[in-house]
């Protein structure tokens, strides 16, 4: 039994030390299924997003929801830490190392006392090993605590920093793309004689995003779990403007080159495919389809209205539909999975940037349309 619960203890250690090294240190994706991070988020992610069904409003469940990404990243440090106490006090106490208690027995909870003085280095000195095994295996305990700590507070910056350039994106789209963002939205703003220009720019920076976030949310795929600060914008959400426009672009546009929209499309089509698969997650059609033959010719008719050509013919269709089945079921599996709607390529409500919302109703709103 004693050696049971020394190789238990062990195989904590190391499970919670790899654990960790691979969520915060390691900068690469990990496939494998069996994780013990995946296993606490699907432990606490499910039953969280299920409840949130129930609440009365959006803003209070996007208020709900939001909560859970920072505070999940507070709970998976605190499982960490107390498995690691858990792994040590089960080494020691399995190996009968000789403790000097100035107080109460020698059981399983005084080595776990034990193991979490020394793991958080408080030196309180009312429970010592009297051998030099036990010293050797305190001051392991002690070292990896510190070190512990240290790493993950190191991190959290590092992490923040990605999470915040993630966002400026999201938010400078608002002005671009309505909240939430839209397609036909953002070429109807930059239909005009300056259109190539701008809009190849765009979709330049747009690759340069997705390439960000494809890297950062690989290696650190907590942050997948981070909210937008308004509820109708998402990281999910900007994503499929940039593909619903890039495939626009690929179908043809009068006057605008396909060179970059076949990079950026090559690009967020990466990323959402390699996240579905960090997830594990299974691609699945929307349940309505966002852009039907009548909304499709509704569309041209729109943007021609603004000087915008969209290219014509059942080729042209069959295209857009082909582009369309390479994003939108993963899309849609993502989603679904973190409660994330994006829009259909014809808005079935009015869009409005978010800038020109506010709470004081009397003001006058005619100045801001006018801007």
């Amino acid at each position: 039994m004693a050696y049971l619960l020394v190789l238990l203890g062990i195989f904590i250690i190391f499970a919670i030390i790899w654990d960790a090294f691979e969520n915060i240190v390691l900068p690469r994706r990990v496939t494998r299924r069996f994780r013990l991070t995946r296993g606490f988020y699907r432990i606490t992610w499910i039953p969280s997003s299920r409840f949130s069904r129930y609440l009365p409003s959006e803003t209070v469940k996007e208020a709900y929801l939001g909560f859970y990404g920072p505070l999940s990243l507070i709970l998976i440090l605190i499982f960490w830490a107390m498995g690691l106490i858990v792994g040590f006090a089960l080494f020691n106490f399995g190996m009968n190392i000789d403790i000097i208690v100035s107080h109460g027995p020698k059981d399983f909870i005084t080595y776990l006392y034990a193991s979490g003085t020394t793991f958080f280095t408080l030196g309180l000195g009312d429970v010592y090993p009297a051998k030099d095994i036990g010293r050797i295996s305190f001051i392991i305990e002690a070292g990896t605590g510190f070190t512990f700590l240290a790493v993950i507070i190191g991190y959290l910056p590092t992490l923040y920093q990605a999470f915040s350039h993630r966002e400026a994106q999201v938010t400078m789209l608002d002005a671009r793309a309505g909240s939430p963002p839209n397609a036909l939205f953002l070429l109807k703003i930059y239909a005009g004689k300056n259109m190539k220009e701008s809009l190849i720019q765009l979709l330049e920076n747009w690759e340069i995003w997705c390439a960000d976030l494809l890297e950062t949310h690989l290696s650190h795929p907590i942050l997948a779990y981070y909210r937008s600060q308004h509820e109708n914008e998402s990281w999910i959400s900007t994503i499929a403007t940039v593909l619903d426009v890039s495939a626009l672009v690929l179908i043809g546009i009068d006057g605008i080159p396909k060179q970059q929209a076949r990079f950026t499309f090559a690009l967020a089509r990466h990323a959402v495919v390699d996240l579905t698969q960090v997830f594990h997650l299974t691609p699945h059609v929307p349940p309505q389809d966002r852009l039907s033959e009548r909304d499709l010719k509704k569309l041209r008719e729109i943007l021609k209205k603004k000087g915008v050509t969209l290219k014509q013919g059942k080729e042209a269709d069959a295209y857009l539909k082909k582009l369309r089945n390479l994003y939108e079921p993963y899309l849609q599996a993502l989603s679904t999975y973190f409660l994330m709607p994006f829009q259909p390529f014809i808005p079935t409500d009015p869009i409005e940037e978010a800038w020109k919302r506010t709470p004081w109703k009397k003001l006058k709103r005619k100045y801001i349309q006018e801007v």
